[in-house]
């Protein structure tokens, strides 16, 4: 028989930092936390509008996506990747941190002998969370020294037995691109469906930005969300593309499912997928937080370079902090410059060495958090050296 012991809630990564904001909070200066990912510039006034005039909330909207999201949707994904996809290969989802949940689930209704789902070892945490709740067993695939997945470590029984591979290229917390293309072709290989987490590919910046369609639809899901481009974290609009038989099947089950979109929020989301000049003005201003910070990093004696894509530092303790971990970093930058971020271990034991650092407040507060960290200077490493223990038993409640 199977394990029928019940499941156990594990704590919510981010729940975990609450000593780091009462560190911040007793520095002496205003608190200033940016260790979530929340976009905190304002969306598009075109897209706000047609929010809040829509007249969609009477009726129930369509699970797969209104006409107008999925043909905004594909002419999006025709302006950025230069390639076409028919709107009846678009489906909508509520945002993409429920797909990314609830897809090894769905899936697992067609293939129940499969019970595998690989996922970036360095990675966002709700990818294992979406394999414990399908009744799977969550494979972390490690890192090659570049960030992209080193699937050629992945054990063949666990390929045998994948029901899915995620890859997240612009990687959170890392930054880190992929070759999307060696992904696609693993996947097809070893008959494994991979689904391509872009939420982040607006934000590329080494070379272009790239989906994992653009090396043929067969077996591959990409999975695309407005929060982070379009500023609208808070409306939950995302969709994918791909597979017209993968999104056929699973448009449907999320039907019966009762995933739906808000009207008003499909009626804002086609706007805002027709809207590339509020993404210009978006990149510039991460791309301006993000060299902001990096240089007070480096005043402060701790070097880390530009991501490959996305808004976050992804910061190493540097090696001369002898016995130093993510805690001790972050636990010193809480109380020297009241700052509150993320260590690494919130992403994997293999990355407890590193500080995640989301470049997402206004400009005025990147700018007091740069001054601060200057400011700080070797201060921090006394104070990283004088909390250094190990990452267990961390739990910063």
């Amino acid at each position: 028989m199977g394990d029928l012991s019940p499941f156990e809630v594990p704590a919510y990564p981010y729940d975990r930092l609450g000593g780091l904001a009462r560190l911040a909070g007793a520095s002496g200066e205003v608190p200033i936390d940016l260790s979530i990912g929340t976009p905190c510039d304002p969306p598009a006034p075109a897209v706000v509008a047609a929010l809040a005039a829509s007249g969609a909330e009477r009726g129930y909207p369509a699970s797969i996506g209104s006409p107008a999201l999925r043909e905004a949707a594909s002419r999006w994904m025709r302006r950025r990747f230069g390639v076409d996809i028919d709107r009846g290969a678009v489906a909508a989802c509520i945002g993409t941190k429920e797909m990314v949940a609830t897809t090894p689930w769905l899936l697992r209704l067609r293939r129940p002998e499969r019970s595998v789902v690989l996922y970036p070892a360095v990675s966002y945490p709700t990818y294992a969370m979406g394999a414990r709740l399908a009744g799977c067993r969550a494979v972390g695939v490690p890192p090659r020294p570049d960030g992209g997945l080193d699937l050629a470590r992945v054990d063949p029984r666990d390929a045998a037995q994948a029901l899915v591979l995620w890859v997240n290229a612009p990687a959170n917390p890392t930054g880190a691109l992929d070759d999307l293309g060696a992904v696609a072709a693993w996947g097809r290989e070893h008959g494994v469906p991979v689904l391509s987490d872009e939420c982040y590919v607006e934000l590329t910046w080494s070379g272009a930005a790239a989906s994992i369609v653009q090396h043929g639809v067969e077996q591959v899901l990409a999975v695309h969300s407005l929060s982070k481009r379009s500023n609208l974290a808070g409306v939950r609009a995302g969709f994918y593309t791909g597979d017209p038989a993968l999104v056929h099947e699973l448009s449907e089950l999320r039907k019966h499912a009762g995933m739906m979109v808000p009207g008003p929020v499909q009626a804002a989301a086609a706007v805002a997928w027709d809207d590339d000049d509020s993404v210009v003005v978006q990149r510039a201003r991460y791309r301006r937080r993000l060299d902001l910070l990096g240089a007070a990093l480096a005043a402060a004696g701790i070097e880390v370079a530009l991501p490959g894509g996305g808004f976050y530092l992804w910061v190493p303790v540097p090696p001369q902090w002898s016995g130093a971990d993510g805690w001790s970093l972050a636990r010193a930058l809480a109380s020297e410059a009241g700052v509150v971020t993320s260590p690494g271990d919130l992403y994997g034991e293999p990355v407890a060495a590193h500080v995640r650092i989301a470049a997402v407040a206004p400009d005025e507060q990147i700018g007091e958090v740069a001054r601060r960290i200057t400011s700080a200077g070797a201060r921090l490493a006394d104070a990283a050296a004088a909390v250094a223990v190990s990452s267990a038993g961390h739990d910063e409640h």
